[in-house]
């Protein structure tokens, strides 16, 4: 079994420090754990958040839900990955989304005061967990200007062929998996399951690609 260290060392926020240099300074941001059962929430949209997340075991999912209650998912969270921490920073802020734990998930818990405020003596290890924290952050930034990309395309086509390009283009191949199932990807992409499934048919009948759950493969260039 993975020890909390070497499972923290796949994220981007600890990149660069080792499993030693990792539980020291732990200790230095006032690092807590809690664990969440299936299906519960770890904070909802409206929430005040005062610390950042980091999934040690489970899945989450980052929602934002309307006054009707329709879910949109915004991103899936997997062990080593942050969450919460742009709220965290801001304090006179609450959350606009809502994470909730789709598995039995435990969660450690990051004071971002403490993270972002050398420790007393100036640690290396220390100073580079801020550098790697505006780095995580930036990373966020794109994530969310590529799910733009892919939500602000015009038809049900052209959202699936551009999540669809740029995940062949991650995995340089053609053929490639995606980390979303069906309900998953039309929440991501803001569209109804039925329509996503008839349109994924739909090009598969147009020799444009195959696919057989999440692996996919890309047979043509096509226009968006």
């Amino acid at each position: 079994m993975h020890t909390l260290p070497t499972i923290l060392s796949d994220c981007w926020l600890f990149r660069g420090l080792d499993t030693q240099e990792i539980s020291t300074v732990l200790g230095c941001i006032a690092a807590q754990q809690h664990t969440y059962p299936k299906h519960s929430f770890i904070f909802h949209a409206g929430d005040c958040v005062t610390r950042a997340g980091i999934v040690v075991r489970g899945e989450l999912h980052i929602v934002r839900e309307d006054i009707w209650g329709n879910r949109t998912i915004q991103a899936v969270c997997h062990p080593a990955d942050l969450f919460g921490e742009v709220f965290a920073c801001l304090p006179d802020h609450t959350a606009d989304v809502s994470v909730l734990a789709k598995q039995d998930t435990e969660v450690l818990y990051l004071d971002m005061q403490h993270l972002l405020t050398s420790c007393s003596n100036s640690c290396a290890f220390h100073n580079r967990l801020i550098h790697n924290y505006v780095t995580v952050l930036a990373q966020k930034n794109r994530m969310l200007s590529q799910k733009i990309r892919h939500c602000t395309q015009r038809t049900i086509r052209g959202k699936v062929l551009s999540y669809l390009s740029e995940q062949a283009m991650a995995a340089g191949s053609t053929t490639f998996r995606i980390p979303l199932n069906r309900q998953q990807l039309a929440d991501y992409l803001s569209v109804d399951r039925s329509a996503l499934s008839a349109e994924l048919s739909h090009l598969q009948s147009q020799g444009l690609l195959t696919f057989h759950r999440n692996q996919f493969t890309l047979f043509a260039s096509a226009e968006v």
